[in-house]
């Protein structure tokens, strides 16, 4: 049985380049750099801009690689929904938005494959979680 190395990465859709922390990381695995460049580019042209996409990369003995696309970071999604650069600096402290506890199961749905839940309801609990550790309070609607 060949020998998989695992890569996991988080990129800009659209953006991947040589330049850390990609081209480090696939150049100790041995893997053509320009080629998952092109290949990653290639298929995440059509995601919305500066959207950010987690990707497992695993590598065989040869060096040939395959790509897993994942959804979004779960604080992209509620970044994205409530129009925040980032979250707060002090998040027990000093909240910077709301989020509706609705949206967040919206959001569990859209993440759901990729979340260890059993259920949407534990799913967007998961979301919530997420919102208040950024300093989001969540509300009831």
């Amino acid at each position: 049985m060949a020998k998989l190395k695992t890569i996991k990465l988080q990129i800009v859709a659209g953006k991947a380049n040589p330049s850390p922390p990609v081209g480090p990381a696939l150049g100790q695995a041995g893997v053509n750099i320009m080629a998952f460049c092109k290949q990653f580019n290639a298929d995440t042209s059509g995601e919305e801009a500066g959207t950010i996409v987690p990707v497992i990369i695993r590598v065989n003995a040869k060096k040939e690689f395959t790509i897993e696309y994942r959804k979004p970071p779960v604080s992209w999604y509620i970044k994205k929904v409530t129009k925040l650069a980032k979250g707060s600096g002090d998040p027990g402290k000093k909240s910077v938005g709301t989020i509706t506890k609705t949206q967040c199961k919206e959001i569990a749905e859209l993440k759901m494959v990729d979340l260890n839940a059993a259920s949407i309801e534990a799913a967007a609990r998961m979301v919530e979680g997420s919102a208040r550790s950024m300093g989001i309070k969540v509300v009831e609607g």
